[in-house]
């Protein structure tokens, strides 16, 4: 089955042999003539490689083949020699451009690859192992400062004797200072962080608004994700305002979303709501069929009735078939039915909508792609997109993730645009307001996460600009964070805008200063 998703895509070829061989990158040696039957800019079909995992250089060629074949930038990939690598991952991490958007960050920045048996378990079920909690990162290197954005219900970190929650503030762990620069102490630091499942760990916090600190120890688990969470009514003079959060494309999101549009549509004895906020704060992206379900519940069947959610633009070797599947490329509409199988609804069941004219999105640097379709695809129909928040992270790019031998390929294969035929959002959505370098301009207000207060908390300072800009369509003082990819060394404390681990091309791994 093939589903295409943005951030998230699932390819449904299962691995059928052991993982890459590995044992390091680039090999000892080796020219253009080296007998591996290498020359350059000359490329086999990548079937002829396809799950040949017995050596590298089958996989390897594999890699270069489906590279040239599918990358949406193949000709600004270097041609290397597969025969001079020794690790697959080494080599895929070569075959894309090195080119640079408008305002000077990578054109490509999210070029990576997951064991394909973890990545089917965390799209499919939602499960991965941890605590159930999700880090936000704001400097990593000293002084770090990591909190946490939110967490899992019924999950090792909210089944505490005292539960923790957004906003606490790790101090220690396993008694290592989190601002310990040794490689001992980091090593300790991100094995805490990213545990195995079984992994006990021991961590000094300071709660949120608390001036003491306490040490809680949590077993790490296999977590089951909950993508929407905090829907609630919030009455306001001025009518009655939704507000959900949605953390993740997956599969179990369908019917999460569509209970959640339901719950929203009965308050009141049916009267519904008046506007929406959507929190899509940490929303990393996933399927992209979740996004236009989710797009159409909000503006409804008449602004979205025979009209285009998305369309799909692959590199100039395909210009009117997918080079995946094989299918003619044609505009996808907005759906009104849900999917079902491999999503959790009821294949063919009406979608319900709020039918609204407008919505407040509440973002941040970990918005990203199918997040960042739904503002893209509702633009392009005339629905009001109000963003509150910071700059998105700047992907209207989607790709096949791809099994070959164990491993799960993410190479950038398309562009989407909306109905307007417009997908040039590299450098993100920014808040009008937002100060120093912008991505595409959308009215609304910038604003820095605030980690003082629960999600959904109306006093949030998110949130509550929402509520006023609602109001009085003005803003506060301009605090979000300005464009700009983290390096090694991570946001820093003052900028108050997390590295979101969850999405694999974000690193949020603690780092030596050096």
């Amino acid at each position: 089955m093939l589903r295409l998703i943005f951030s998230l895509a699932i390819l449904g070829m299962v691995a059928a042999c052991s993982g890459g061989s590995g044992g390091g990158g680039l090999g000892q040696g080796g020219n253009n003539n080296n007998n591996n039957g290498w020359q350059q800019g000359v490329f086999l079909d990548w079937s002829t490689f396809y799950q040949r995992c017995t050596t590298t250089l089958d996989q390897n060629n594999f890699l270069r083949s489906y590279s040239n074949d599918t990358y949406l930038w193949y000709d600004e990939i270097v041609d290397r020699d597969p025969g001079l690598y020794n690790d697959p991952l080494v080599y895929f991490d070569l075959l894309k451009t090195n080119a640079l958007s408008p305002s000077g960050q990578p054109k490509d920045k999210f070029h990576f690859t997951y064991d394909t048996d973890e990545w089917e378990q965390l799209t499919q079920s939602g499960t991965q192992a941890g605590y159930g909690i999700q880090w936000a990162l704001l400097s990593n290197t000293p002084p770090r400062d990591l909190r946490i954005a939110y967490t899992e219900p019924d999950s090792p970190a909210t089944n505490l004797p005292q539960p923790l929650a957004r906003g606490a503030r790790i101090l220690e762990i396993d008694g290592v200072d989190i601002n310990d620069n040794t490689q001992a102490g980091v090593d300790v630091l991100n094995a805490g962080i990213y545990p195995n499942d079984g992994e006990q760990h021991t961590f000094t916090v300071q709660d949120a608004g608390a001036t003491g600190t306490r040490t809680v120890t949590m077993t790490a688990a296999v977590i089951t994700s909950a993508p929407v969470q905090n829907t609630q009514v919030i009455s306001t003079p001025t009518g009655q305002v939704g507000y959900m959060t949605f953390n993740d494309h997956i599969a179990t999101a369908e019917q999460a979303l569509i209970d959640a549009v339901d719950q929203l549509n009965a308050h009141d004895n049916g009267a519904g709501i008046d506007d929406l906020v959507l929190d899509l704060r940490y929303n990393g992206g996933g399927y992209s069929d979740i996004a236009n379900e989710l797009a159409y519940m909000i503006a409804g069947p008449v602004p979205t009735a025979g009209m285009t959610f998305s369309e799909s633009q692959f590199n100039d070797k395909h210009p009117v078939t997918d080079p995946v599947t094989g299918a003619p490329l044609e505009p996808t509409p907005f759906y009104t039915t849900a999917i079902g199988a491999p999503f959790n609804g009821t294949a063919g069941q009406p979608l319900p909508a709020l039918n609204l004219p407008r919505v407040f999105v509440l973002t941040g640097f970990g918005t990203a792609s199918a997040s960042e379709l739904i503002i893209n695809g509702l633009r392009g129909v005339g629905v009001e997109v109000i963003q509150i928040g910071a700059t998105t992270r700047g992907k209207p790019y989607g790709f096949y993730p791809t099994d070959n031998c164990g491993t799960t390929y993410f190479t950038i294969q398309l562009r989407a645009v909306n109905a307007l035929g417009f997908g040039d959002y590299t450098d993100g959505f920014s808040p009008e307001n937002t100060t120093g370098i912008m991505g595409v301009s959308v009215p609304g207000c910038s604003v820095a996460d605030d980690f003082t207060k629960q999600l959904g908390d109306v006093t949030e300072d998110r949130l509550a600009a929402a509520l006023q800009y609602r109001d009085t369509q003005t803003c506060p003082t301009a605090s979000g964070v300005a464009l700009g990819e983290p390096g090694e060394a991570g946001l820093t404390v003052d900028e108050r805008e997390p590295i979101v681990p969850k999405s694999p091309w974000h690193s949020n791994a603690i780092y030596r200063d050096q």
